[in-house]
């Protein structure tokens, strides 16, 4: 039985510093880090990834997106130094024969691939992945699109990817919609900021901006259901129910349930909610799951083949669930719990959270708030589906199948005092979050949500059981380009 891989949390550098090939050493294509610990040129990029996410900050689709583009040019300049895999875009067209097919060219074709992606994706970071590219002792100015030489290969691999998506509904270049990554569809909030018009919708709200003044931040997104796919032929079949609607006992329920919850949240109930959390400043939750890609790496001993085949399809399993998710929040447009108890229970005297440190008190209906900080009350987007527990369900799926075991022995641990929330507070004494299997964190992710106070039980569980359906058709999908049968 393996051991449990024990992590004290500390922000969220917990994973990337256990990722860094902490079970003994990962497989070739490795960069020495010093010490003789290396990780291969497949973790590196994605390490390079998630920190642009972290600087940028963008929304959890935008993210999923620039995931799936990194690794899908990555995958399909690796794929022209295998013997079976083809290209998504241009096929086999690029194979190179089999002299060729070295873990260094590899190494060299994916990370000009990577750094052409990144650069793209994330313009104002080029100085970091220039810097990456000169540590690998490459030039990031070759812009060589000679299928002789790897940089050539990955450079026209890239820019394939890139073409394609650039015209993929995302309005990256704004070419549709003023701005990039602008709303494409025209969307206007029902409710206002001080006015609950529709107790079924979703409703903005305004955020304390941390310097004594307040922002009210629009939804992200709204037309992300139109990306295109990589795998979900379907994006609306996969669209859940209509979600419980205000004048019926279901709707009064989910919204009890909430208030209740976070009105006697336990310790270890905070710290999933906190640790799940991946607010503004993180990698966001489709980060968080290539994070865990990365312990899988090196607890498997990836070799660089395993990494750039287990990435291509985690992160394209993000892209999909951001699109089937988005697309279902856009088309629900469905208020989060914080509209639904100030609507419901508006006069009433209702215990809730009172703050950091203050513990549960009583108060009116309609100034309940989540257990979240005053800086980031409530994700600014419809609260169904979850993408959380989207995300996590589809990840967990892929990553239990290309691992051939759904086996993830983790636990993270909280020193008294280390909540962000309420620091020097929570948690009252130690404790530690764990999980056997791939599936118990992506429902624990799920849950997370309704401890926090932002998503109720069906936005939850109809997450998970979409994601799982997503996860499997990506994985699917994934498998013919990597075994050379796709069409």
């Amino acid at each position: 039985m393996m051991s449990l891989l024990r992590i004290p949390v500390n922000a969220k550098v917990f994973i990337a510093t256990a990722a860094v090939c902490i079970i003994g050493g990962c497989g070739g294509g490795g960069a020495s880090l010093g010490g003789g610990v290396t990780r291969n040129a497949a973790v590196e990029w994605n390490q390079m990834a998630l920190q642009a996410i972290r600087d940028t900050k963008p929304g959890p689709p935008i993210v999923a997106r620039a995931l799936a583009i990194v690794h899908t040019s990555m995958f399909d300049a690796w794929a022209s130094y295998d013997s079976a895999a083809v290209g998504t875009r241009l096929g086999a067209s690029l194979r190179r024969p089999k002299l060729e097919r070295t873990t260094s060219n590899k190494q060299a074709a994916i990370s000009f691939a990577a750094y052409r992606a990144l650069v793209d994706l994330f313009p104002t970071e080029k100085a970091l992945f220039d810097a990456k590219m000169s540590a690998f002792g490459y030039d990031p100015s070759d812009s060589s699109t000679n299928p002789a030489t790897p940089a050539g290969i990955g450079n026209l691999a890239s820019a394939a990817v890139l073409s394609f998506r650039h015209s993929d509904g995302s309005n990256q270049l704004g070419d549709l919609h003023a701005g990039a990554y602008s709303d494409t569809t025209g969307y206007q909030p029902v409710n206002t900021v001080d006015t609950i018009v529709d107790p079924n919708r979703w409703q903005p709200l305004r955020f304390s901006d941390g310097q004594g003044g307040f922002r009210v931040p629009g939804f992200i997104a709204p037309h992300w259901g139109n990306v295109t796919p990589f795998a979900v032929t379907n994006v609306s079949g996969l669209r859940p129910p209509m979600p419980f609607q205000a004048g019926t006992p279901e709707y009064l329920r989910q919204a009890q349930e909430i208030v209740d919850l976070t009105a006697g949240l336990t310790d270890e109930q905070k710290m999933i909610a906190e640790y799940w959390a991946d607010g503004p400043k993180s990698e966001l939750p489709p980060g968080h799951w290539c994070l865990f890609a990365q312990v899988i790496s090196d607890r498997d001993r990836h070799t660089l083949d395993d990494d750039v085949k287990m990435f291509f399809a985690l992160t394209n399993a993000l892209l999909d669930s951001s699109i089937c998710c988005w697309e279902s929040k856009r088309f629900w447009d469905y208020c989060r719990p914080i509209t639904a108890i100030h609507y419901l229970f508006r006069g009433q005297q209702i215990a809730g959270w009172g703050g950091p440190g203050v513990g549960t008190v009583m108060l009116s209906g309609e100034n309940w708030k989540p257990y979240q900080p005053n800086t980031f009350i409530t994700p600014p987007f419809p609260e169904f589906t979850s993408g959380h527990s989207t995300f996590s369900a589809a990840s967990a799926e892929v990553l239990k199948r290309f691992s051939g075991s759904d086996s993830f022995t983790y636990a993270v641990d909280f020193a008294p005092g280390s909540s962000r929330i309420e620091p020097g507070v929570s948690p009252h004494t130690a404790v530690s979050l764990h999980w056997s299997t791939f599936s118990e964190a992506a429902d624990m992710a799920g849950m997370s949500r309704r401890y926090g106070g932002i998503h109720f039980q069906n936005g939850d569980l109809s997450g998970r059981a979409m994601g799982r359906q997503i996860g499997d058709q990506v994985y699917d999908k994934a498998m013919t380009y990597i075994h050379g049968t796709a069409q």
